[in-house]
């Protein structure tokens, strides 16, 4: 491994890839190539996944996603789709195709959600046992995009659902927070932490089977510094690799010394 500037400085150790914990996911919203190739030079150590976001990359070139696709997988990073371009084949019958093509494509990893739609329960463990047949490793995701459809959901079904889903094969389970963060799942309209919920969801489901999606800094910190700084967090920037990296090791100001 190359040398780190300012080496003099000790920090705690982290995890090595490839890791089961302190995962770090990325959205890549539509990054171009040469963005992509900056990416994995200055932070490819430091991420674990890359979620292709929500539609975006139905609208890019094939070759152009082939291209990042391969750069990701070379840098030992998982590649997967955002979960609602699976809703979309779900919805449209092409399931089958759909992953057929995220085989054929280069994906390492298949997002399967019903944030927008609904699936049911057994045809959703049949899927993932599906995916898990054809070498995919599976993120589901559990919460719904609406906030007044996901404050139906209690805690305890957000629990039941998750490990419905780790039976059937799921590597992690995300819990929905939109890229806003805010007022879905653990946060509130404000983007402030459900405290109780994220305790009971930590509890019920296991910390390292949990991914959650904290797109904002003070979602971070809070997650870390409450949780571990080996929590598994989604929907970070791709310029925010680096900041994230510094709070789980204390060389930020919000956990200097609290780690």
């Amino acid at each position: 491994m190359k040398a780190k500037a300012f080496e003099i400085i000790e920090i705690p150790n982290r995890t090595e890839k490839p890791r089961d914990i302190g995962l770090t996911m990325v959205l890549d919203k539509g990054l171009g190539y040469r963005a992509a190739q900056d990416l994995m030079e200055y932070g490819s150590e430091y991420i674990d996944i890359i979620k292709l976001g929500w539609g975006t990359h139905r609208l890019l070139s094939e070759a152009v996603v082939r291209r990042k696709i391969q750069l990701y997988t070379s840098n030992s990073i998982l590649v997967g789709n955002g979960g609602t371009l699976f809703e979309i084949a779900y919805l449209q019958r092409k399931t089958d195709e759909f992953l057929e093509y995220a085989h054929q494509i280069g994906l390492s990893f298949v997002e399967i959600s019903d944030g927008s739609i609904q699936i049911d329960r057994e045809e959703r463990s049949e899927i993932i046992r599906k995916c898990n047949t054809m070498g995919f490793e599976v993120f589901t995701e559990v919460g719904k995009k609406n906030p007044l459809e996901d404050a139906r959901l209690t805690i305890d079904y957000r629990v039941k659902e998750a490990k419905t889903d780790l039976d059937a094969g799921a590597t992690k389970v995300i819990m929905e927070a939109r890229e806003s963060g805010k007022g879905i799942g653990v946060y509130d309209k404000d983007g402030q932490i459900k405290e109780e919920m994220v305790k009971k969801l930590a509890e019920g489901i296991g910390l390292g089977n949990l991914m959650f999606e904290a797109q904002e800094k003070s979602q971070q910190v809070y997650l870390i510094l409450n949780l571990s700084p080996e929590v598994n967090l989604g929907n970070i920037k791709p310029e925010d690799v680096i900041p994230l990296e510094t709070l789980r090791r204390g060389l930020r100001g919000d956990t200097l010394g609290r780690l």
